[in-house]
């Protein structure tokens, strides 16, 4: 029986082989489940279920920092809609996920549990899959991503909570050997990280104090403070802060409470939570905030 800690060489070793000549061992049942999986992903993809009005804690979302779920838990339904671009990501990122899957299987690991339903104090998910008896979450990362898994440093910089949403499906299935089968979108490398416990909260304790932050009034600390823009003695979000589409109202104190000022760089938009030099370039203020309104 082979374990996860030979997953990505056996797979390496597998496909060294195609490209010496040697065809894959793939057989039809092995191929049909991927190709029903992929199927079912692109159905699933096509036809949208009509978004939910109300907040709910998922184990999807429970390691996201505890301020931007407040304001999620009061936003109602957001006017934020992705973009075409965004669709097709989503759409790879899916089928890319069943492929790595097959590529598991196809290299003598058992693959089980595919999409099982978790469920910790109240809180529900759907796991990826089991691998020899671990569960492992499979994510499509781009190269700066990847480096993150590859080189342990999810633990230092999640902003998405993957360790929390691991450690969820973990506590469900009383299990703590599992991790992370990332594949780079770039290059096609696969890396295994595979946190040890420490790295790993404690869920339902997690579960408990997010609820308690959320039946409060006042929203909790901020995630990330600003940080220095340069030497211009200017102040800006930091790199976690922006694609948070609460910002704007988490930093309604911003800019002696003007608000966020947001300032079009050649190298993408920065916002300014403290303006001492007006930036030499056109500030698109309003126009950030029209669409980005919640």
């Amino acid at each position: 029986m082979k374990n996860l800690d030979t997953l990505v060489e056996d797979i390496y070793g597998m496909l060294d082989g195609l490209s010496h000549g040697k065809p894959l061992s793939i057989d039809e049942e092995q191929l049909d489940t991927t190709l029903e999986n992929i199927k079912q992903s692109i159905l699933e993809w096509s036809n949208p279920s009509e978004r939910n009005k109300t907040f709910t804690l998922r184990m999807s979302n429970i390691g996201r920092p505890v301020r931007q779920l407040w304001y999620e838990s009061r936003a109602g339904e957001s006017n934020h809609v992705p973009k075409a671009s965004d669709q097709i990501k989503f759409l790879y990122g899916h089928i890319l996920e069943e492929i790595v899957l097959m590529l598991a299987r196809a290299a003598g690991h058992n693959v089980t549990d595919q999409q099982k339903d978790a469920e910790v104090a109240g809180i529900t998910g759907h796991m990826d899959a089991k691998i020899d008896g671990e569960v492992v979450d499979v994510k499509t990362a781009s190269r700066f991503a990847f480096a993150k898994f590859q080189n342990g440093a999810l633990f230092n910089d999640d902003p998405f909570g993957y360790l929390a949403q691991l450690s969820a499906y973990e506590t469900s299935e009383g299990t703590s050997g599992g991790g992370f089968l990332v594949i780079n979108k770039e290059s096609g490398e696969l890396c295994l990280y595979r946190p040890v416990d420490l790295e790993k909260p404690n869920v339902p304790e997690k579960i408990e104090s997010i609820k308690k932050a959320l039946s409060v009034d006042e929203p909790p600390t901020r995630c990330y403070n600003p940080v220095a823009d340069g030497k211009s003695g200017n102040m800006k979000l930091p790199k976690n802060c922006v694609f948070c589409p609460y910002k704007f109202d988490c930093h309604v104190d911003a800019n002696d409470f003007e608000g966020l000022r947001v300032f079009k760089y050649s190298s993408g938009p920065v916002y300014l939570t403290d303006v001492v030099n007006t930036p030499r370039v056109e500030e698109i203020t309003n126009e950030f905030k029209k669409d980005e309104a919640y």
